[in-house]
């Protein structure tokens, strides 16, 4: 994955639970600081291990910490250096979603390495639409809920998020949505 979800992680779990605990957690997972490199693409079993460590010491079980995570890297997206480009890819969240794919096919021109998802609106109603998330990485269905959820709470929406279904070309969602307070 890319080093920018490294350093994501770290500023969840430094907000959380502070830095003298963030430093336990790079000893436990034996990482460093040159594995957290925004731009750099990491091998998955380095994120998957510093998730995992994040977890046990945030008392959550990994898919809640996805979904946790999933949440948190769209404010971390949304304040940092994808801010103008999360700005550009939609006024509201069914236009992101359509766009999205286009904003992670810029991002690949700076990290050309990356395997980036698809996102693929399938139907839009009134208050829902259904999306269809595909990547080559498998066991990320709950941060991709936390993005929805994330996504929600950026757009000022109010709603629910559900996998509908887990199939072999991917995982289908159901996000509900009003506007919120």
């Amino acid at each position: 994955m890319y080093g920018m979800i490294h350093c994501a992680v770290r500023e969840m779990f430094v907000e959380q639970l502070g830095a003298t605990e963030w430093a336990a957690l790079e000893r436990a997972a034996k990482i460093t600081a040159a594995d957290q490199i925004s731009f750099n693409v990491y091998d998955d079993a380095l994120t998957m291990r510093i998730l995992e460590e994040a977890a046990a010491r945030l008392g959550l079980d990994m898919q809640d910490c996805l979904e946790e995570f999933g949440r948190y890297w769209i404010v971390f997206a949304g304040k940092g250096s994808f801010k103008l480009m999360m700005e550009f890819t939609g006024d509201d969240i069914v236009t992101f979603m359509s766009n999205l794919d286009q904003m992670h096919r810029s991002v690949v021109r700076t990290l050309t390495k990356a395997q980036m998802p698809s996102f693929q609106v399938l139907e839009k109603g009134e208050g829902y639409f259904t999306v269809l998330y595909l990547s080559e990485r498998n066991g990320l269905g709950a941060f991709v809920t936390g993005l929805m959820k994330g996504l929600l709470d950026h757009f000022n929406q109010v709603g629910d998020v559900k996998l509908i279904k887990d199939g072999p070309v991917g995982l289908e969602y159901k996000i509900w949505h009003r506007d919120g307070p």
